[in-house]
């Protein structure tokens, strides 16, 4: 094994479209649309995900661009191409240069646009510029541990769970969650590339 581990490109700022999705860079400017995309389906009352509640989209977006400062997130914000309309968002976060590795996170859509094309064709872009384009070894997801929805999402992307972390984080309700991790090896992602691409066909054939 070559004993060089780190990503072939940092990961900085980008545009990532195709499929019928844009992610761009999140931005201050994304707050409205953002507080308008959570207020479908009132999201932020789910006690097992990081939706901000009304009023406090400036604030998170400016704790995720703080993040990329740091240099251990990327943020982006998720537009539907048929209507333009920004739809939720999502990000590389933990993202540790020197082993390669980083996890895809903070992802939430409008109810209206949940179990559409929109996130299999966004994992489907995020997972091809970690492995292809950064070099990417691994990629992780975490999730709470009663968030069976997510979970299940992440195993039908191919996934590997690789254990529970007990008493790990907190809530947004102050009680104390189990973390859930999976994990994609870039030895396995071209045959889950091809197992997206597939699921993507299928629902545009329906």
């Amino acid at each position: 094994m070559s004993s060089k581990q780190g990503f072939r490109q940092q990961p900085s700022p980008t545009t990532l479209e195709g499929l019928g999705v844009r992610l761009l860079p999140l931005q201050k400017s994304h707050a409205e649309a953002l507080e308008q995309a959570a207020a479908d389906g009132e999201l932020w009352k789910l006690r097992v995900t990081s939706v901000p509640e009304p009023g406090t989209s400036a604030a998170y977006i400016d704790t995720a661009l703080q993040g990329q400062q740091d240099g251990h997130m990327l943020p982006f914000a998720i537009f539907e191409e048929s209507t333009g309309k920004l739809v939720g968002t999502s990000r590389y976060h933990d993202i540790i240069p020197s082993v390669a590795r980083l996890e895809i996170g903070y992802t939430w859509y409008a109810k209206r646009w949940q179990r559409s094309h929109v996130n299999t064709a966004c994992k489907l872009l995020l997972l091809r510029h970690a492995f292809d384009t950064l070099g990417a070894q691994v990629v992780g997801w975490r999730t709470d541990n009663f968030n069976i929805a997510s979970q299940r999402a992440i195993e039908r992307l191919g996934a590997r769970k690789d254990g529970v972390l007990r008493h790990h984080a907190l809530r947004r309700d102050g009680t104390v969650r189990d973390t859930v991790m999976y994990s994609l090896l870039a030895g396995e992602w071209p045959e889950v590339e091809k197992h997206l691409e597939y699921q993507l066909l299928s629902r545009h054939a329906d």
